[in-house]
This record gives C-alpha cells, sequence and structure tokens, in this order.
C-alpha cells in the first residue's frame, strides 16, 4: 500500500501495521475480483471501501469490520477528503458476562489450589485486580506493590498506561489487595520477576495453564474486568465517576456491558450523555 499512498509509508494512523496490511489485501483481493483498477484514487474510493466492509467481510466480526475500516478510511482521507456521508454502523463486540458470585468464589480456590506460592499469587492478583479494580491486561502487568495505597479500610490502585487513573478497590475484594501488595512490597504483583511484559498474550498464557477442574470457571481477564464495570452499574454509580475509575473515554461504551445489567442506562440515554458533556 506504500506505492498507492505517497507519504506516511503506507500507514495508517492509529491502526497497527498489521492490521493495516490485512485490511489493505483483502481490499485488494475484492477490488481485482470486481475488476475494479489498482490505483489509490479507485481503490480507496470511500463507496469500494464501505462495499468491502459490509459484502467482502461478510460474515466477520462487527468489530473486526469496523476495525478494517477505520484503518481504511484513514488512508482514503489523504486521497479523497473526508467521507461525505455515515458509514453503516457496526455494533461493537459484546462485552463478556460478568461473573456470578459462586464463580467469583470458585475462581478464588482455584487461585489458592495453584502449585506454588508464585502461582497462588499471581492467580489471585488477577481475580482481585480484574475483578475489584477492573484493570486491563497491560495495567496489571506494569502494577507493582507500591501502586496500590491503603489508607484505613480504603484501598486504592493506582494504574498507568494511556488510562492512567486511581481505581477504588471494590469493598470485599480490599482486603487481598492490601495483603498482596504487602507481600510484593516494590515489586510486580502478576508475574514478578524477569519477563516480556510487553508481549499481548502475557495474561492469556499465564490463564491457559493453571490447573483447575475442566467444568470450573475459565479465569479470564475480560471476564473479571467486566464484572467490574457490571458491578458499578448495578450500584448504580454516577456515569463521570465510571468513566474515569474505568478509563473508559465514552458513556456509550458501557452499553456493551450494560446488556448484562437489568435497569441500566439504555445506549440511547448513555449517548445522550456524552452529548451533553461534549455541549458542556
Amino acid at each position: 500500500m506504500g506505492e498507492l499512498v505517497p507519504g506516511r509509508g503506507g500507514q495508517a494512523a492509529g491502526a497497527p501495521p498489521a492490521v493495516t496490511a490485512t485490511a489493505v489485501r483483502g481490499l485488494s483481493r475484492f477490488a481485482t475480483a470486481r475488476g475494479i483498477p489498482a490505483g489509490p484514487e479507485f481503490l480507496l474510493d470511500y463507496d469500494v471501501i464501505e462495499a468491502f466492509c459490509v459484502a467482502g467481510l461478510d460474515g466477520r466480526a462487527c468489530s473486526t469490520r469496523g476495525t478494517y475500516r477505520s484503518a481504511l478510511y484513514r488512508l482514503a482521507m489523504p486521497v479523497h477528503g473526508q467521507p461525505g456521508q455515515r458509514a453503516t454502523p457496526f455494533a461493537g463486540a459484546a462485552a463478556p458476562p460478568p461473573y456470578s458470585p459462586a464463580e467469583r468464589a470458585e475462581l478464588a480456590c482455584i487461585a489458592a489450589a495453584q502449585r506454588d506460592a508464585a502461582r497462588r499469587a499471581s492467580a489471585l492478583a488477577l481475580v482481585v485486580f480484574g475483578i475489584g479494580a477492573g484493570l486491563r491486561p497491560g495495567e496489571l502487568v506494569a502494577l507493582r506493590g507500591s501502586d496500590v495505597c491503603c489508607c484505613g479500610h480504603r484501598v486504592t490502585v493506582r494504574a498507568g498506561g494511556p488510562a492512567a487513573r486511581v481505581v477504588p478497590v471494590t469493598a470485599g475484594y480490599a482486603g487481598r489487595a492490601a495483603g498482596l501488595a504487602r507481600g510484593a512490597g516494590n515489586a510486580y504483583l502478576f508475574r514478578p520477576g524477569p519477563a516480556d511484559r510487553g508481549y499481548k498474550n502475557f495474561v492469556t498464557k499465564f490463564t491457559r495453564t493453571l490447573a483447575a477442574d475442566p467444568a470450573a470457571p475459565r479465569l479470564r481477564l475480560g471476564r473479571c474486568r467486566s464484572s467490574f464495570i457490571c458491578d458499578h452499574l448495578t450500584a448504580g454509580t454516577p456515569l463521570g465517576e465510571l468513566l474515569a475509575i474505568t478509563g473508559i473515554c465514552q458513556a456509550e461504551s458501557l452499553a456493551r456491558h450494560a446488556r448484562h445489567v437489568g435497569g441500566a442506562p439504555a445506549k440511547a440515554a448513555l449517548r445522550a450523555w456524552d452529548r451533553r458533556r461534549q455541549a458542556r
């Protein structure tokens, strides 16, 4: 694609190079099969991109189609300017369901049953700071004991990274969070020691090797974070506060979690809340 779009090496700003390259290859195959010329003014026409995302990616996840379209639109803008009409909306990926109280208790038992102290502590840290603080994978792997602050019965976590924030740990997990922090000191709380913490499957690789009954719930950080968010939606935490402690930018993004919570705000209400905030 570097030959089609001058400058910037053919990369779409904001999209990983591999995603952009995959989207371009798919678009090129789609266009070739339909006799569309290979020049950028043809391949990167917004109607061609839209046809590719709607028809050429039929059967792919909505989130994948939306990601590919965003990458291709960024490549098209230097060629054709801003798109003139709203694209076909693709629903966001469904949020994983939160863990039930029984499943949460079972996950704590799974953590306690691991074969050595280090694995037990790491598994428990995943449960505690996932369900109790809603951390993302990158935030969990970078978390140190010194990032946990205890003030009386209130325990907070200082999450770093692009969505840096301070998160109050849910009361049911505060005591265990404080205990893990004391044991770790300034060391990492999750899988301490030398490791490639930038590896994207760092957490997933660990959870796959946990010893557990095949019938037991699988420990997944995505479901842990979803549990944290759904708990706050259930409790009626004000939207501004919930966005601040989760590191989510828009209230509308909470809609994918609100599906699991009876009485939670509808997507239209969340979108209206975003508009009112932008107006202020």
